[in-house]
Formats: structure tokens, sequence, C-alpha cells
């Protein structure tokens, strides 16, 4: 079983990754420290954009279930560079969230929409789940 770690939004054991490590840090995070329900949280959300077929590591829905924020999640080694922001703005033509937060467990970089210029900019920090919805 050490090769393994228990995802609590897809309710199994899953491969034991450097990423997926992040990954379940990441969701007890937001569950904890910012309070987001792990039932408007989902791990390895699926959908499909130009045809093809992605999966974005987590995706925060609001009370209505439209997608809040966007994580992307890479491996302590990755770096985060420009093609991972990329990456998840790309991901984010589909999903249209207001926050997209892309972190290794070391770096991590939050952008959030601006309501009026519809422009995402850097923030400093990560705000709790109902100031999220508020803003």
């Amino acid at each position: 079983m050490d090769n393994e770690i228990y995802d609590p939004l897809r309710r199994k054991n899953v491969r034991r990754t450097p990423e997926e490590e992040v990954r379940q840090s990441v969701i007890a995070w937001l569950n904890r420290e910012l309070g987001t329900p792990m039932t408007l949280m989902v791990s390895e959300y699926g959908f499909v954009f130009n045809g093809r077929q992605y999966r974005a590591d987590i995706v925060v829905f609001d009370r209505s279930l439209n997608p809040l924020l966007l994580v992307e999640c890479k491996a302590p080694s990755v770096a985060i560079d420009r093609s991972v922001i990329e990456q998840a703005m790309r991901y984010n033509r589909v999903l249209s969230v207001k926050y997209i937060l892309v972190t290794n467990g070391n770096t991590s970089y939050l952008c959030s929409r601006d309501a009026a210029s519809g422009e995402f900019r850097f923030t400093a920090e990560v705000p709790k789940y109902e100031e999220m919805l508020q803003q």
C-alpha cells in the first residue's frame, strides 16, 4: 500500500507519484484552510477541448456547480514556467473559472479574473472559499 495514496474526491487509492502527492496536499489544504467543501471539488476532471480529451488536476465548483477554481499540479521537480501557465489557460477556455492556481508544492501562482476586463492577473493569496464566491 506504500505505493498508493488515498484520494478522497475519487474515493479510492491511486498510484503514489510526486504529482499525486502534491494534488492530495492541495485537496487537503483547500478543504482545511480555505473551507472548500469536499463535495464541490473534483480531481482528474475530464473535458474536451478542440476535439481532444483533457483532465484538469482539481476543479472547485461554486454552489450552482459552475467551475470556480482550476488547480494544475506538477511534481516538485517540475518548474512552474510559462508552459504550465499556458496549459492552465488553455484548460480555462473550456472551464471559464474565476481563479487559476498552478503549483508544484514548492512554488505556487494564483491568477484571478478581473470582473470588468475579463483579464487574469497574478494575485498574492488564495481567498477562502466563501470569499471566492463573493468576488
